[in-house]
C-alpha cells in the first residue's frame, strides 16, 4: 500500500482525523491490554507478600532482594529485547514477549523457596521488558506524531488498570483458593491476548482493515511520507544511538523518574499494613484509589501537549512544558505522611496524585523518542532507556530501600524510612527534567544517515 500525495496546509489536523477510520485506535486498545496483563502480573507479588512472608520467613532484606532480581532481569531483557523487536517486527516480537512473560507468572505457583522466587522474578523481569520496546514501536508505525502521545496515555494508563484489577482481585483470590491459584490466574490473562492480537494485528502497510484515507493519515508527516517511499531501512547499532544527546536525554530521565514507579508498585501495599495497619483485602480499595488516580493522569498527560499543539505551539515545546507542569505536580508527595496523620485517605490521595502525575510523565517520555528518532531505531532506544530505569531501580532498592528499610525496621522507626523516599520522590522529577532540558533542548529530529551526529 502506498500513500497519497501529502495532505495540504489548509485542512487542519482534527478535520483529517474525522475524515479517516479508526482501526489505529483498535491497535491502541490490544496495547492497552497487553499492559494491562504486563502490570497485573508484576503487581501480584506486592500483594501476595504477607502471605509468602509467613510461609517462606520474610523480612525487608528478602522482598527487596526479590524485587532486585526481577528489575535486574528487566533492565538487562531491555537492552536486547529493543534490538530483537526491530529485527522481528512488532507482530511476532510483541507476542513472543507476551507469551514468555505469561509462563513466568504462572511459574511462580510452582515456587517452593526464596531462592525460586528470585530465579521466578527474574524470568518474569526479562520477558515483560519487551512490553514497553515493542508498544512505543507500535504506536509510532500507527500514529502520526501529533497523536502518539494521546495513544502512548491510554495504552500506559493499562497499567493503572492492571495495578487496579491486583488489589481487587488477588488478595480475594488467595483468601479463598490459595496464593498459587492468583499467580496462575493472572498469568493466564496473557494467552487471551496473544488470540486476539493475532486476529487483529497487522502493520498498517499489510492490514487488509486499513482504509487508505486512514493509512495516509497515519503516514501524514514530512518524514513518515520519506520513509515510506524509501521502504526499508537499515537497523542502528548501539553505539551509534549512544552518540546522539536525545539519546541521553531519555536514558536520564528513565534512569531517575523510573524507580520512583517502582516504588509506587512494590512497597505501596507495605506502606499502608505498617503505617495504618491494614492487612489483606483491606489494601484492595486505597491501592486501587491510588491507581485509578494514574489512569487519568495517564490519559491527561497524553492530551496536555495535543491541547497545545493544537493552540499552535510547537511539538518539542509543548511536550517540555507539559512535562515541567508534570514534575512540579509530583512534589507535594513529601507531605504524605503528615497529612496521613490527619486521615489515611488524605495520604492515598496525594500519593495518588504523584503517582498520576509520573504516569502523565511517562506518556510524555515515552513520545520523545518518536519525535527525536526515526521508527527503526524506536524499540532500540525504548530499550536502552527502560535498561537505565530498571539500573536505576536496582540501586535505589539496593543502597537506599535495602539498607535504609532493614535499618529503621529494626530500631521501630520504618515511617523514617518512607519519609526520605517521599523525598526523593518529590526531586526526582524536577532533576530529570532539568537534565532533558540542557541534553535536548529541542528535541531536534535525528538523520541516522547523516555522517555526523548534530546538536540536540
Amino acid at each position: 500500500m502506498m500513500p497519497s500525495q501529502p495532505l495540504t496546509p489548509d485542512i487542519s489536523a482534527a478535520m483529517m482525523a474525522a475524515q479517516v477510520g479508526k482501526y489505529r485506535w483498535t491497535i491502541c486498545s490490544l496495547v492497552f491490554f497487553a499492559t494491562t496483563v504486563n502490570y497485573l502480573d508484576r503487581a501480584v507479588i506486592s500483594l501476595l507478600k504477607p502471605y509468602l512472608e509467613t510461609e517462606f520467613k520474610w523480612n525487608s532484606g528478602d522482598y527487596a532482594n526479590i524485587e532486585i532480581a526481577f528489575k535486574l532481569a528487566y533492565s538487562l531483557g531491555m537492552l536486547g529485547v529493543g534490538r530483537i523487536i526491530d529485527k522481528l517486527g512488532t507482530k511476532i516480537g510483541y507476542a513472543l514477549s507476551t507469551f514468555l512473560w505469561s509462563l513466568a507468572a504462572i511459574g511462580h505457583a510452582f515456587v517452593s523457596s526464596t531462592l525460586g522466587f528470585s530465579v521466578a522474578r527474574a524470568f518474569l523481569g526479562v520477558t515483560e521488558a519487551g512490553n514497553f520496546p515493542a508498544a512505543i514501536k507500535t504506536i509510532a508505525e500507527w500514529f502520526p506524531q501529533r497523536e502518539r502521545a494521546l495513544a502512548t496515555g491510554i495504552f500506559n494508563s493499562g497499567s493503572n488498570v492492571g495495578a487496579i484489577i491486583a488489589p481487587l482481585t488477588v488478595p480475594l483470590i488467595a483468601e479463598t483458593i490459595g496464593w498459587k491459584w492468583a499467580f496462575v490466574i493472572t498469568g493466564a490473562l496473557g494467552f487471551v491476548w496473544l488470540l486476539l492480537w493475532f486476529v487483529f494485528y497487522e502493520i498498517p502497510a499489510r492490514q487488509v482493515r486499513l482504509s487508505k484515507a486512514e493509512f495516509d493519515y497515519i503516514h501524514s508527516d514530512v518524514d513518515d511520507l520519506a520513509a515510506v517511499a524509501v521502504g526499508s531501512e537499515p537497523r542502528v547499532s548501539w553505539f551509534k544511538l549512544l552518540t546522539y544527546r536525545q539519546t541521553w536525554s531519555f536514558v536520564l530521565g528513565k534512569f531517575i523518574t523510573d524507580p520512583v514507579w517502582w516504588f509506587y508498585l512494590f512497597w505501596l501495599p507495605d506502606f499502608l499494613n505498617k503505617q495504618y495497619g491494614l492487612k489483606g483485602t483491606q489494601v484492595a480499595f486505597p491501592v486501587a484509589a491510588v491507581y485509578i488516580l494514574s489512569s487519568i493522569g495517564s490519559v491527561g498527560g497524553g492530551y496536555i501537549p495535543l491541547r497545545f499543539m493544537r493552540g499552535g505551539m510547537p511539538a518539542f515545546r509543548a511536550r517540555k512544558l507539559s512535562m515541567l507542569v508534570i514534575a512540579l505536580c509530583v512534589f507535594p508527595i513529601v507531605f504524605a505522611q503528615y497529612l496521613g496523620q490527619l486521615n489515611m485517605w488524605l495520604a492515598v490521595l496525594v500519593i495518588g496524585i504523584a503517582a498520576a502525575a509520573h504516569q502523565a510523565w511517562s506518556a510524555n517520555i515515552f513520545t520523545t523518542v518518536s519525535d527525536m528518532f526515526p521508527k527503526r531505531a524506536v524499540a532500540s532506544v525504548t530499550g536502552i532507556g527502560g535498561m537505565a530505569g530498571g539500573l536505576g531501580g536496582i540501586l535505589l532498592t539496593a543502597l537506599v530501600q535495602k539498607r535504609m528499610f532493614v535499618y529503621y525496621e529494626s530500631i521501630n522507626q520504618l515511617d523514617k524510612a518512607y519519609f526520605i523516599m517521599f523525598l526523593i520522590c518529590g526531586g526526582a522529577y524536577l532533576l530529570a527534567w532539568v537534565l532533558m532540558h540542557f541534553l535536548a533542548a529541542n528535541m531536534k529530529p535525528i538523520d541516522l544517515d547523516a555522517t555526523t551526529p548534530p546538536a540536540a
